[in-house]
């Protein structure tokens, strides 16, 4: 990362997650998917004087024809532009290839998730190990999966099975690779939950945070009910400090500009200024909803040293 990309409110997710589980509230993780998406989530994390985390995973990258180099410029490009001040993490979310771990961490990235959660324990733990030791050496964070989160719309991932994590080999993975976070399978799903309704193991929970003191991250929060995440925040000892929200983005941006299918990036860029607007605006609101009734981190920007 160049000098002229480093800003002091640009942090690393260790240090968000410290802070957030130790009061108990949660990093929204918003996922634009279009570039042009990433203004209203900024804009709304510093109106309701929120830190938050903005994402892109290796498959929507791919999916909406996006490089990390594009996605981190445009990220710090905006934060200059709209004079953000609120801490913020660029996170690179779901991602197998090592290649693109290594253009992310170039492009500004300043934490990123490997995900070897489909391979056996013990060649996840050497590919998450190895992740580790590279980005950790250039001051970044990693986030990786234990167990196999599952999926309804395969934006973020390959296969809908879904694994719960063991809390015993949750222990030996994080002792044995040194992650920052962990991304835990106890019922939330990614995408839209249409058929099966949003549940989470409280007691999975629990177990795992009582054998480690990792930071939890909980994937496919868009749908799961205030009330539930919550819950799974506010555990005892320390709950949930990360959950990724995505789909409820690109939602609101569609059906505020009345379209159905998702589109490129590029496609979003040739949109009208209308449209753009309009689209902006709605996301806007939703992340400001989210940051306000769903992860109660609203006000906790002040508490971060960053300015």
């Amino acid at each position: 990362m160049n000098d002229k990309k480093k800003r002091s409110n640009v942090i690393t997710l260790k240090q968000a997650l410290e802070m957030a589980e130790s009061h108990q509230f949660a990093f929204g993780s918003f996922s634009p998917r279009y570039t042009a998406m990433i203004v209203p989530v900024l804009k709304a994390g510093q109106a309701m004087n929120s830190p938050l985390i903005v994402q892109i995973s290796e498959k929507e990258l791919d999916r909406y024809g996006i490089t990390p180099k594009e996605f981190g410029g445009e990220f710090y490009a905006q934060l200059e532009r709209l004079s953000i001040t609120v801490p913020v993490v660029l996170h690179l979310d779901h991602t197998k290839a090592l290649s693109t771990i290594a253009d992310a961490i170039d492009a500004g990235f300043t934490s990123v998730m490997i995900d070897a959660s489909e391979k056996p324990l013990r060649e996840n733990i050497a590919i998450t190990r190895e992740v580790v030791h590279y980005a950790h050496a250039r001051g970044v964070s990693v986030e990786a999966e234990l167990g196999m989160i599952g999926t309804t719309d395969f934006i973020e991932t390959d296969k809908d099975e879904e694994l719960y994590t063991d809390p015993h080999e949750a222990k030996q993975f994080v002792e044995a690779t040194g992650v920052d976070a962990l991304a835990v399978s106890c019922g939330t799903a990614h995408g839209v939950y249409v058929v099966r309704q949003p549940k989470i193991d409280f007691a999975r929970l629990q177990a795992i945070r009582a054998l480690t003191p990792v930071h939890l991250v909980l994937h496919g929060g868009s749908g799961v009910p205030s009330e539930m995440m919550g819950r799974a925040i506010r555990l005892p000892g320390g709950g949930v400090s990360k959950v990724n929200i995505a789909t409820d983005l690109e939602l609101s941006f569609l059906q505020a500009i009345g379209r159905e299918e998702r589109m490129t990036n590029a496609e979003c860029l040739a949109l009208t200024a209308s449209q753009l607007e309009q689209g902006r605006e709605a996301v806007e609101l939703t992340v400001s909803d989210k940051i306000r009734s769903f992860l109660g981190s609203k006000g906790f920007a002040d508490m971060y040293q960053v300015q």
